[in-house]
């Protein structure tokens, strides 16, 4: 194993899923990820999740903290206010695969997306009380929870990736993307080469926390959404698919790492702390 000094460049957290995200100082890591990290959800009437694939004016649905309460804001709309207290009525609902039962936040908060994104969707928040696991097959030997993450606590990314990414965006003619597209949790500076991250065995922070990169992160339609207009469009996906096939994923277009958490749940993350990189060899 050989190591790297870098430095965490930035924190983010998408609190309710597929909404927008948050950038932070510092976060407190949970044995799900993040704290508040994907702890809400948007479902259909059948319950399966709804994501900014089917609904792209989700990505204008803005969070913000107030106190002991979640504020999410939308265009033409007053906030809408939620507790961080744990509440509300059970039901079953499915997140990709898996069926877990979620606590529904409300008619409310129901019409309120209901105007906000204009279809009918109901607000769930992640009960704590399941234990929802990462793929074994990936998690390498780690029980790793999730909220309604897509499949893995954490999504680490690097600025070294991104400017690799402009770079090529620039060369056919095209403005450069923030990594709000890619909703990563983790961004990382200091990586000589882009995508670096891709050969990153494990991470180590401050507070003793250790992090495992386990599985590259295929991409789907949600970076093409503009995040300040939410409309859909083909970059970065078209000059992503000319150099991201990723043969570890079958061919399919890869950004970012998926992680999960090996120690160190209780402590706290801060923008600009050192990371030790243990590469795979």
């Amino acid at each position: 194993m050989s190591d790297l000094c870098l430095r965490l460049h930035a924190l983010s957290i998408y609190p309710v899923k597929s909404c927008a995200g948050l950038a932070l100082e510092q976060a407190l890591l949970t044995p799900t990820g993040l704290e508040y990290d994907r702890a809400w959800m948007l479902v259909d009437a059948d319950g399966d999740f709804a994501s900014q694939r089917q609904w792209p004016r989700l990505q204008l649905v803005k969070p913000s903290f107030e106190g002991e309460t979640l504020l999410l804001h939308a265009p033409d709309l007053l906030p809408l206010a939620l507790p961080l207290a744990v509440q509300g009525t059970p039901r079953q609902v499915r997140v990709w695969d898996d069926e877990v039962t979620a606590l529904d936040q409300g008619d409310a908060a129901a019409h309120w997306f209901e105007a906000a994104v204009g279809q009918p969707l109901r607000l769930v928040r992640f009960d704590p009380a399941q234990r929802r696991l990462s793929d074994p097959k990936w998690s390498a030997g780690v029980e790793a929870e999730n909220a309604f993450s897509d499949g893995f606590p954490l999504l680490v990314a690097s600025t070294a990736s991104l400017a690799e990414l402009n770079a090529r965006l620039a060369a056919r003619g095209q403005p450069p993307v923030t990594l709000e597209r890619f909703r990563p949790n983790l961004v990382l500076d200091g990586l000589e080469d882009a995508h670096g991250e891709d050969f990153i065995d494990t991470l180590e922070l401050e507070g003793g926390v250790r992090l495992k990169l386990v599985k590259p992160c295929v991409r789907c339609s949600i970076p093409n959404v503009d995040p300040a207009t939410a409309e859909r469009g083909h970059e970065p996906g078209d000059t992503l698919a000319g150099y991201r096939a990723d043969p570890r994923m079958k061919g399919r277009v890869t950004f970012a790492m998926n992680a999960v958490i090996e120690a160190g749940v209780g402590q706290v993350l801060r923008v600009g702390g050192g990371v030790e990189a243990s590469l795979a060899v």
